[in-house]
């Protein structure tokens, strides 16, 4: 029969059953060698023209699928706090990291030990840190993962936890605008990245209020903190940073966010700047409280 015409009127019933029934969809044959994955698929070139597209879908998500599988058993997720493989819907920690991270409470408590580091230093109108920092514990290399290894991932997803606990308090109710602890221009650039702009991200995403990310500017770059004692934190950061267009501020509830607080100094000179704006008002959040 020519292509394109109808069939004569002698033609068999056997015949236009076969022509009218429905295509079957082909099944992709699938052969692992090594690390290489390779399909056989039959032609679909008889299948109606609508097809195409259900057939198109069903290969790429069954390819996603497939990588997904193959990559996880040769390159498995790992926890953020243990290293260990993740479950299946586990995402970043793992469900015992979760639950023995040794959250602080402090967020239900006014006058907690972080407020008290700035009593009669700053006027606060509230402080408060997520965790208890431990050397060589989960907290110690959740922090790690995205502040020296480049998971940009896990601060998002640890500020998504410090928002869960802030919307608890009604101390941190009425914020209006959350602030980073900001990085100088070469520290960032060598970094790539601010980890509390990240931490920031996260907790405005469950608290719903809007991040100024530029508008705290560190102008002096500060040697590291980590091995200075308190009187020397404070002089490494006093005159360490300005605000830009304050008028953007003005009459506002602001948050700090940063990672770690110890001393407090870095977190001071930051509020010390803000409260020079009229009718503003300074709260603060850390990730975790290291002791000095």
């Amino acid at each position: 029969m020519i292509a394109g015409s109808w069939p004569r009127l002698g033609t068999s019933a056997s015949f236009v059953s076969r022509s009218i029934r429905q295509p079957v969809l082909p099944v992709p044959k699938i052969t692992i060698s090594g690390m290489a994955l390779t399909f056989s698929l039959l032609s679909f070139s008889n299948l109606p023209f609508s097809a195409h597209f259900f057939y198109l879908y069903f290969m790429l998500s069954f390819l996603k699928r497939s990588s997904d599988s193959l990559l996880n058993l040769f390159f498995p997720d790992l926890c953020a706090g243990c290293n260990e493989p993740l479950s299946r819907g586990e995402e970043i920690l793992c469900i015992r990291c979760i639950f023995e991270l040794p959250e602080t409470g402090f967020h239900l408590l006014k006058d907690n030990p972080v407020a008290q580091i700035f009593t009669g230093r700053v006027p606060l109108s509230a402080a408060t840190a997520c965790y208890y920092f431990h050397k060589n514990a989960a907290i110690q290399h959740i922090i790690h993962r995205f502040k020296y290894h480049h998971r940009k991932d896990v601060a998002v997803y640890m500020g998504r936890k410090m928002g869960d606990m802030l919307r608890q308090s009604t101390d941190f109710s009425d914020v209006d605008t959350i602030i980073p602890i900001p990085l100088h221009a070469i520290k960032r650039q060598l970094r790539g990245y601010n980890q509390s702009d990240l931490l920031c991200k996260g907790i405005a995403e469950v608290m719903h209020v809007p991040v100024w990310y530029d508008g705290l500017r560190r102008v002096i770059p500060t040697e590291t903190q980590t091995k200075k004692s308190r009187p020397e934190r404070w002089q490494n950061v006093k005159d360490a940073f300005e605000v830009l267009h304050p008028e953007m501020i003005s009459g506002k509830h602001l948050l700090l966010v940063d990672d770690v607080v110890t001393t407090g100094a870095t977190l001071e000179a930051c509020a010390n700047v803000l409260l020079q704006i009229p009718r503003v008002k300074v709260s603060l959040v850390a990730l975790a409280k290291a002791d000095h």
